[in-house]
């Protein structure tokens, strides 16, 4: 299942005000993420696209209150994706800090396609790629296409699946985004 939520209006609903299109203070954070997590489905497999296209600027502390805590309390045993679009040059800074501190990532959705964000060591991003590149892969098949061993490969792609950062489909894996 794929969700939507665009900030803006969760933020002027949040708030009960319409002039508002600035994620600042922690409380402020604290109220957007908490009505965040009530519109978040409980299915087994959910992917949810936190839109930042109506949100003019995020200071450090609605960041940490909205993106961290989103992204580390969501459980591990549940399969919820998350897609971030329309993150601007302005939301970078305070997100870049946020990912930085807690040693996050987190995939954004670009005109190019998804990326992944934030803390990410380079042989993860390589297999990352490698995986965009190919849409859908096996391991077997990264390993092949990276010239590396399928025990070393695997443990990427397990790191970063438990990190929800690439989806499981069957045998293979993919970018989170992607399939939606």
């Amino acid at each position: 299942m794929t969700n939507h939520i665009d900030l803006g209006t969760v933020l002027r609903q949040t708030l009960s005000a319409n002039l508002f299109s600035n994620l600042v203070t922690r409380p402020t954070g604290a109220a957007v993420r908490s009505q965040i997590e009530l519109m978040l489905h409980p299915d087994e497999r959910s992917l949810t696209i936190i839109d930042f296209s109506h949100v003019s600027m995020i200071d450090f502390s609605c960041a940490d209150e909205v993106i961290a805590k989103l992204l580390l309390r969501t459980p591990s045993e549940r399969e919820a994706y998350f897609v971030f679009r329309g993150v601007t040059d302005d939301h970078w800074d305070a997100i870049e800090a946020v990912l930085e501190r807690h040693g996050l990532a987190l995939v954004v959705e670009r005109e190019s396609g998804v990326e992944i964000m934030g803390v990410l060591d380079d042989h993860e991003r390589r297999v990352f790629d490698a995986i965009k590149h190919r849409g859908r892969a096996e391991c077997r098949q990264l390993a092949v296409d990276l010239r590396e061993s399928e025990s070393v490969v695997r443990s990427a792609l397990e790191d970063m699946w438990r990190r929800r950062l690439i989806m499981r489909v069957g045998d293979a894996y993919a970018p989170v985004g992607e399939l939606a």
